[in-house]
């Protein structure tokens, strides 16, 4: 069947939502299946496996999966089996109720904002939530936590409220269980950008110390250091080291936007110059995003002209900027 980006999900044939035995043509993310007029929405066969079937673009590839690159993705409201979903930007967002999860069936498909799915990865699906971004999700029998990221829609079965990767259930302790009653708190937007890197900051951040020693043994990420997130009070910035032409994504995009001032506002560091006219010409280019400012820093013999938007409000506001200005080609944003 031929396959077409509708609303961010793909048109093809699966039966996550209904048996193998009526693959029936519906609009898909890996996790997401939307009846096409003329369904009925029924479950046909008892105890069949909703999760089962083709899903989305299988990823061609060998070796390890690519991290994040996928897009930032709402989407329109939708309906599957008779109910709608309404997905929206949110400040805040709490629920309880039943957690389910998800692997190899879909493991290394795309998920409905463009990124793979690794069923080794913290990850998570949610109906409505803006992708990708950040949950905690805490469950409710044992109190084990983790930050999740959410890269996907779904799950549509039985009301559960929220579809973890299967690495993700087993941290949390439910993998043998299949389902558990959980508590999922939105902590923001995630960066597009991913390598693990400020995942494992941000467990480290919103976890208890024991949580985070657990997900971070599990995970086998490295020591995130607290001053990823220190406040200006604690550490003042310090004086930036030598900068070198442009730097890769790759290079610089785990790294977090500074906070400073004594409001605890946000800038993020669009680039640096030896020439402080090329640094104004990069403020005038910028001059769209909010307040653009040039501060000369020395380092050394060697003065160089550091470029910032901001101040920004809050941490979420400082990733949306910085995935702007690296759209505009200053791909050493942070």
């Amino acid at each position: 069947m031929s396959q077409s980006w509708t609303n961010g999900l793909y048109e093809t044939a699966i039966d996550r939502i209904f048996p193998l035995t009526k693959a029936i043509p519906v609009i898909i993310g890996l996790s997401v299946a939307l009846a096409l007029p003329g369904c009925s929405g029924k479950i046909g066969k008892k105890n069949a496996d909703l999760f089962a079937g083709q899903g989305s673009p299988r990823y061609k590839g060998s070796g390890p999966l690519p991290k994040g690159g996928g897009r930032r993705h709402v989407g329109k409201p939708y309906t599957i089996n008779g109910k709608r979903f309404y997905p929206k930007d949110v400040a805040s967002y709490e629920r309880t109720g039943v957690a389910s999860w998800y692997g190899p069936k879909f493991h290394r498909r795309m998920t409905s904002n463009g990124e793979w799915f690794d069923m080794h990865d913290l990850t998570a699906a949610h109906t409505t939530l803006p992708l990708p971004s950040y949950v905690k999700v805490t469950n409710l029998s044992n109190g084990k936590e983790a930050v999740l990221r959410v890269n996907d829609r779904g799950p549509f079965a039985h009301d559960r409220i929220i579809d973890l990767s299967k690495r993700s259930s087993e941290i949390l302790g439910f993998k043998g269980k299949g389902t558990q009653n959980v508590k999922v708190v939105y902590l923001g937007k995630a960066p597009i950008a991913h390598d693990g890197t400020h995942l494992a900051a941000m467990n480290r951040k919103h976890l208890r110390s024991s949580d985070y020693t657990r997900v971070a043994s599990a995970m086998n990420y490295p020591s995130a250091s607290r001053t990823m997130f220190a406040s200006a009070e604690e550490t003042p910035e310090p004086s930036a080291p030598a900068p070198q032409p442009v730097q890769t994504v790759a290079e610089t995009e785990s790294l977090l936007p500074v906070p400073v001032g004594d409001n605890g506002s946000y800038f993020v560091q669009a680039a640096s110059f030896s020439n402080v006219d090329n640094a104004e010409r990069a403020k005038y280019a910028l001059g769209s995003l909010g307040p653009v400012s040039v501060s000369p820093v020395t380092v050394g013999a060697n003065t160089y002209y550091r470029v910032r938007v901001g101040p920004l409000d809050n941490e979420n506001s400082a990733y949306e900027i910085a995935d702007l200005v690296r759209e505009q080609g200053m791909h050493g944003a942070r």
